[in-house]
Order: structure tokens, then C-alpha cells, then sequence
């Protein structure tokens, strides 16, 4: 496998002209087949004022600590570049993110000296197409603090022959409302201030409806981190979600919780439809 390497997480928006481009020229025919090779940030610490508002935006506290998710979303930065760089078989515009885990594996302090990894996962087969993960890990000293996997969706015609299929829960969960949100209309924006997302799914009514939504959607990493940021979390825990309908912007929701020994599953909804937006589990490591 091919490693390249930054002294900083790269930014963003320059990896933006190379995805208007995937619009323009079309990707060859073919067998597709994911790149074999890893981008690695060897050594930086967290701008602690860039994770003051990323809490802020998301609910978290300040307390000297980075969430996982946060460094989930550090990694977004080389999963673009790693899309517009690399031979990558598929458009960018046309992937819908469905499933995202983060582990942590101990509390990281904001002043810690990181290095964060991320490479492809393989292809595998989804009933409406083909998926495939980034895989992200990040380090303190050689030790693994942190890992992540973030699942995308290639819509494609299928026979049905060889489907996706996810775990089925044991039981049901039993949800009782925890509490609810006002989400305003300028959250998306707001949101792809800190992450670099700047789908225009999320920016605007108008550039939403181009792409076949009614409103501007709220960032899937958004409400995993804002029903993250309202649970107790453990030192060590692994928080796995699957995004299901789009949140629209602005909308009220609802977070409902089940608490068990060592887990909790969670559900976003839409307070007044009552239709699922995320459902999710924490489990303690």
C-alpha cells in the first residue's frame, strides 16, 4: 500500500475544483476497483479555538477533552483529497453517507500530539448498490486512542442477487423522550463553517433543490454529534448510527434514549411526523 504523507490535515475547499471537475468528465467504464493507500498526518496538535466552535455548533462542553467524532471529522479532510487525488472509480456528488461508528478507546486531552491515518475500505455489495468505508485511526505515541469508519452508498441498479444486509438488533428498543431541538435554518451553514462540508445539500433551500430536496438537509455528522453531545459518555465507548431520513432545515426533532447496563440506543426523529432521522447505539468498550 502507497502512504502519503502531511505535516498538517490539508484543506478542504482545495480539493473542491477537482469535484466540480468529476461533474464535467465522466469516470471510465469498468471494472471498479478502490485505491490501495493510506494518508497519514504524522504529527499536529487540535486549533483549540477551531474546537471551541465545532463544540459549540454541536453542544459539546469545553473541558480540556476531543470527542471522537471530532476527529472523525478532521478526517473528512483526507478522505476528500484521498477522492479527488487518487484514482477514484466513482463521483463524489453522487455518495450518500449512510453509516458512521467512531471508538474511543481513552479520553483525548486537547493538547495532545496526534497522528491520524485513514484509507479505503473494500466495495461490498448494498440492496440499492454498492457501498465501500474510509477507515480512520488516530494515534497518541504509537497508541491507538481513536477509530473510525465512515460508510458510503454508490447508487446503482442491482439484480438483487447479493445484498448488504446490517446486524439486526436482539431486542426492539424501548425509547423514552429525552429532549427535543429547535434546529435553525442556518445550521448547515453554520456546520460547514467547522467541517469543510460545504455539500450544497446542507447550504441553502436553493442549491438543495437542485440536487432533488425540498429544503437545505442537515450534516448526518451534525446530528450524530449533537445526540452524542446530550448522553453521558463513558471514558471508552464505540457510538455506531445509520442516517435514515434527511433532517430537514429548519425542523424540530426529538432525541429519545434506551439505557441498558453497558449501552444506550438512541433515535432522532421528526417530532410531529414521528419519522425516524437517526438511530444509533453507545456502547461502553
Amino acid at each position: 500500500m502507497n502512504s502519503r504523507h502531511f505535516n498538517q490535515l490539508p484543506k478542504p475547499y482545495l480539493a473542491y475544483p477537482k469535484v466540480i471537475q468529476g461533474l464535467i468528465f465522466k469516470k471510465p467504464k469498468g471494472e471498479k476497483v478502490l485505491p490501495q493507500v493510506e494518508y497519514v498526518v504524522d504529527s499536529f496538535k487540535i486549533d483549540t479555538d477551531h474546537l471551541k466552535s465545532y463544540n459549540e455548533v454541536c453542544g459539546f462542553k469545553n473541558n480540556g477533552y476531543i470527542p471522537a467524532i471530532y476527529l472523525a471529522v478532521l478526517s473528512q479532510s483526507l478522505q476528500m483529497h484521498m477522492m479527488t487525488s487518487e484514482p477514484f472509480p466513482f463521483a463524489i456528488l453522487g455518495l450518500v453517507h449512510i453509516r458512521n461508528t467512531v471508538k474511543q478507546y481513552r479520553k483525548v486531552g486537547v493538547n495532545e500530539q496526534l497522528t491520524l491515518t485513514c484509507t479505503f475500505g473494500e466495495l461490498k455489495p448494498h440492496d440499492k448498490g454498492v457501498q465501500f468505508d474510509f477507515l480512520t485511526t488516530a494515534k497518541v505515541s504509537g497508541d491507538v486512542v481513536m477509530k473510525g469508519v465512515t460508510t458510503y452508498l454508490i447508487r446503482q441498479k442491482t439484480d438483487g442477487s447479493s445484498v448488504s444486509k446490517n446486524k439486526q438488533e436482539a431486542s426492539t428498543p424501548v425509547y423514552e423522550v429525552l429532549t427535543s431541538w429547535n434546529i435553525s435554518e442556518d445550521t448547515g451553514r453554520r456546520y460547514a463553517r467547522i467541517s469543510g462540508d460545504y455539500n450544497l445539500i446542507h447550504i441553502h433551500a436553493l442549491t438543495a433543490k437542485a440536487f432533488g430536496f425540498k429544503q437545505a438537509i442537515a450534516h448526518g455528522m451534525w446530528s450524530k454529534a449533537r445526540a452524542l453531545a446530550s448522553l453521558t459518555l463513558p471514558d471508552a465507548y464505540e457510538a455506531d448510527v445509520s442516517f435514515k431520513l434527511p433532517i430537514y432545515l429548519p425542523s424540530t426533532v426529538e432525541l429519545l434514549t434506551e439505557n441498558r447496563k453497558t449501552e444506550t440506543a438512541f433515535l432522532i426523529r421528526n417530532q410531529s411526523s414521528q419519522k425516524p432521522h437517526v438511530s444509533g447505539i453507545v456502547k461502553e468498550l
